[in-house]
């Protein structure tokens, strides 16, 4: 009788111990390989990197406020784009805390684009993804960037709707979602192209080696991009 208790536990321990390696190890383990192999910049986080340094991830905002800059979507993640405190508002659209900060960023975009007009501005830049991290806004958010961006760089309007239009990805597969700019990868290249005068960058307007990627401060001490400055 004992005999045949302890075989019967045996079996159940083997084949639960052997279910447990299998999905808790071998399945990890090759879908991670697969991963590398056939999704080698998503697997490894969408890494970017400048002159040979980490400064930032393609899917992890990060908080630009200079007007040499394109400025993206408000975050709710902690103090901005904060990878350990992802999270949206959770406001109802008839909370009047939702409203007051509708009204809160609206005059903001609308300080710092001066020839923007109160119904001009489009609803991405007044409003907070779902995760507080998208680093995507609509191309209209960046086109209406333009003019500020422009004048503070002394750059031609067409140059940087050229570079807004290059770096405009369409739906996934053609049809699901809408055509985004990420404001990241956008401002890196911006540098890249048409990098601020000496001038800009020794009185501090420009790139700093003590802050991330495009001369702005990353979401926290904890997130992707606080790598770099470690």
């Amino acid at each position: 009788m004992l005999k045949q208790i302890y075989k019967s536990s045996l079996k159940s321990a083997v084949a639960t111990g052997s279910l447990a390696l299998l999905v808790c190890g071998v399945y990890p383990a090759v879908v991670t390989v697969f991963g590398k192999i056939l999704f080698p910049d998503q697997a490894s986080g969408g890494r970017l990197e400048r002159d040979g340094k980490l400064v930032g991830a393609k899917l992890i905002g990060q908080v630009f406020t200079r007007p040499e800059y394109f400025h993206g979507r408000p975050s709710l993640a902690g103090s901005g784009y904060d990878a350990t405190s992802s999270s949206g508002s959770n406001l109802g659209p008839t909370n009047q805390k939702f409203h007051d900060s509708l009204k809160s960023n609206l005059e903001s975009v609308l300080k710092e684009n001066p020839d923007l007009k109160w119904g001009e501005v489009p609803n991405d830049l007044v409003t907070a993804s779902g995760s507080g991290l998208d680093p995507h806004v609509s191309p209209r958010g960046a086109w209406v960037q333009v003019g500020r961006v422009s004048k503070a760089r002394g750059i031609n309007s067409d140059q940087l709707k050229s570079l807004i239009d290059a770096h405009t990805t369409g739906p996934q597969w053609g049809i699901f979602g809408e055509p985004t700019v990420n404001i990241l990868v956008l401002n890196l290249e911006l540098d890249r192209a048409y990098p601020l005068h000496a001038q800009a960058r020794s009185s501090g307007e420009g790139l700093q080696s003590s802050v991330s990627a495009a001369g702005v401060r990353c979401g926290s001490e904890t997130s992707f991009c606080s790598i770099k400055q470690k």
